[in-house]
């Protein structure tokens, strides 16, 4: 897996837990979620497509 993918899965999966954490408003989450963000920006920039930056749904688990 390119870095620049592997980057944008730890700063989107970071956010998720600043956001479970803190909630959405607090300035960690905000951070968090801009540096997502921008690291997927670079990825989709470098030619790697939406759904290689997301994680795939796991087994077992329903969507909300």
């Amino acid at each position: 897996m390119p870095h620049h993918v592997r980057a944008a899965r730890a700063a989107q999966h970071l956010a998720v837990r600043a956001i479970t954490a803190h909630g959405l408003a607090h300035p960690l989450t905000l951070a968090l979620l801009a540096a997502a963000s921008t690291a997927a920006a670079v990825a989709w920039n470098r030619g790697h497509p939406v759904h290689a930056i997301h994680h795939p749904a796991r087994k077992g688990r329903r969507a909300r």
